[in-house]
């Protein structure tokens, strides 16, 4: 695994790439796009592979005909904004966000360089664009847009993985302005499933083991984590938290449930960065953002691990493993 000193490194030690050829980059000039992450490289390293793997795809390789400026936040939202800026001023060709904050950051501090988002919550409901089919401005790129009705979902499905939970807590991040419509639509779930929510706040990855330690005195039978990139980035001690309070709990993305957690359902984060790459390369030859639609998320993905669910003494309905893309064992 390559850290972000690792990359920036590599891409530092070379000066004489030739572009691509049919880039539309000025003869002789090599791209320069910068990376606004919300976690560090080492937190969510197949953000990283799945993006650059997006460029392969389309002719560019990183240190030889395009080179990335990578910044990241460590998963605190409040230095995104002097990471943006610092960004700006390096004069990059285009800037790539992998959250809703950082596109908000990058947003903030520049109208004219075009901005992709490899991930955001609901991007026309945040203000990001105007809407899909027509973004405007300099923003283009994924969006989840599944609405705060897919946090209803999970619930139900983690009511039907464990039937016997009568108090369910939801951890959220008060500084992700997707949550508190989640959290609603959560709650509209909770009360046709007969189903006490507890609601425990972490804003910072310090204040998560604090979360944790609450749901655990309050007794909840279970736990439902939104999505957040702040969540994301501290995926594996998530997973470790709960399986040390043997608690059940349910994810947004699968990265949870292969570090130990026990159920996911959503989108598939890999495949949004690797589209995200779709419109760099557009972009890089010549597309103006205002002409590139928003997309979202094609694939959603069901990803149940049947080993941590046995060492929880929990039997996973038969009508959810059916359902399942993946099952690991």
């Amino acid at each position: 695994m390559i850290g972000r000193r690792g990359f920036i490194s590599a891409v530092a030690g070379v000066h004489l790439a030739i572009p691509h050829a049919t880039t539309a980059q000025p003869v002789g000039k090599v791209p320069r796009i910068g990376w606004l992450g919300f976690n560090a490289p080492e937190a969510v390293p197949h953000q990283y592979a799945a993006f650059r793997q997006g460029l392969r795809d389309h002719g560019w390789v990183e240190g030889r005909n395009i080179l990335i400026e990578y910044r990241s936040a460590g998963g605190r939202a409040d230095r995104l904004p002097a990471l943006a800026a610092e960004l700006v001023r390096l004069d990059v060709d285009l800037l790539v966000t992998a959250s809703s904050a950082s596109t908000r950051a990058a947003k903030d501090a520049t109208t004219t360089i075009p901005i992709v988002m490899a991930a955001s919550a609901n991007a026309p409901a945040e203000g990001l664009v105007a809407s899909l089919a027509r973004p405007g401005g300099n923003i283009t790129g994924m969006t989840f847009l599944a609405g705060p009705e897919i946090a209803g979902k999970q619930l139900q499905l983690l009511k039907e993985v464990v039937p016997a939970a009568a108090r369910i807590a939801v951890l959220v991040n008060p500084a992700n302005a997707s949550h508190a419509a989640f959290l609603q639509a959560v709650q509209v779930a909770a009360r046709s499933l007969e189903v006490q929510l507890q609601v425990a706040q972490a804003q910072t990855p310090d204040q998560i083991e604090g979360a944790l330690a609450a749901i655990t005195r309050e007794r909840a039978a279970a736990m439902l984590v939104l999505t957040d990139a702040m969540f994301l980035g501290q995926y594996r001690r998530l997973a470790d938290l709960a399986a040390r309070s043997r608690l059940p709990a349910m994810y947004s993305q699968r990265e949870f449930v292969e570090a130990g957690g026990l159920v996911a359902y959503g989108p598939s984060l890999p495949e949004m960065f690797r589209r995200a790459a779709t419109h760099v390369d557009k972009i890089l030859r010549g597309a103006k953002p205002v002409e590139l639609p928003v997309e979202q998320p094609t694939k959603f993905e069901l990803v149940i691990n049947l080993k941590t669910a046995k060492t929880l003494g929990i039997v996973i309905p038969q009508s959810v493993l059916l359902r399942a893309d993946e099952v690991i064992e």
